[in-house]
C-alpha cells in the first residue's frame, strides 16, 4: 500500500472555509464542483428559482428560496444545492438547517453525485423535499419525505407543502420550455 493511500486526511467546516474555488466538503473529504454550468442549466435554474419565489409570496409562506448558497450539514459535510427553501429568514451567512426544498439540475458531470450521493444525504439529513431536474430527459423526479423517502415523477404540477403548514402548487412545465 502507497504511503497516498494510507494517507487520506479528513477536512472539517473550518478547513472548507479557508479554500479558494468551488468545492463541497462530505464527509471530511474534498470535493471540486464542475466547471461552471452551461446557459441551458441556468436558464432552467432561474426558471426554478423564479416559480419557487412567485409560489412562497402567493401563499405568504414563511420562507425563503435561496441559490448557490452553503448548506453546513454537519463538521465535516457542506454542500452547494442549485436551489433550496428554508423556513424562515435567509440565514446570514450559510444555511444550518435542513432546507424544506432543495433542487439539483443535473448535468453529465454531476449526475452520480446528485442522483445517488446527494439524494441519501438530503434522506437522512431531513431534508423534506428533493427535486431532481435532468434538463436532457427533460424529466423531474421529487423525493418526498414521509413515511419513508418516496419518488415521483412530476409531470406538470407539484404540489407540496414546506415548513409545516405551507401549500405550495407550482406548474414546472414551464421550465423546459
Amino acid at each position: 500500500m502507497s504511503a497516498l493511500a494510507r494517507y487520506q486526511p479528513l477536512y472539517t467546516v473550518n478547513d472548507y472555509m479557508q479554500w479558494k474555488g468551488d468545492w463541497e466538503l462530505w464527509a471530511g473529504h474534498p470535493v471540486s464542483m464542475s466547471p461552471s454550468p452551461f446557459g441551458r442549466h441556468q436558464a432552467i435554474l432561474t426558471k426554478i428559482a423564479s416559480l419557487l419565489v412567485n409560489a412562497v409570496e402567493n401563499a405568504n409562506c414563511a420562507a425563503t428560496v435561496i441559490a448557490e448558497i452553503d448548506w453546513v450539514v454537519d463538521p465535516t459535510t457542506v454542500v452547494r444545492p442549485d436551489v433550496l427553501v428554508v423556513c424562515g429568514e435567509s440565514p446570514e451567512r450559510h444555511v444550518e438547517q435542513a432546507p424544506a426544498l432543495t433542487v439539483e439540475v443535473i448535468s453529465a458531470t454531476s449526475i452520480e453525485r446528485d442522483r445517488i450521493y446527494k439524494r441519501e444525504l438530503y434522506r437522512d439529513k431531513g431534508v423534506g423535499n428533493y427535486l431532481i431536474v435532468d434538463h436532457e430527459k427533460r424529466t423531474i423526479i421529487l423525493h418526498r419525505q414521509s413515511n419513508r423517502w418516496a419518488e415521483e415523477t412530476i409531470e406538470q404540477i407539484l404540489d407540496l407543502t414546506i415548513c409545516e403548514d405551507c401549500r405550495l402548487s407550482i406548474d414546472l412545465s414551464r421550465i423546459f420550455q
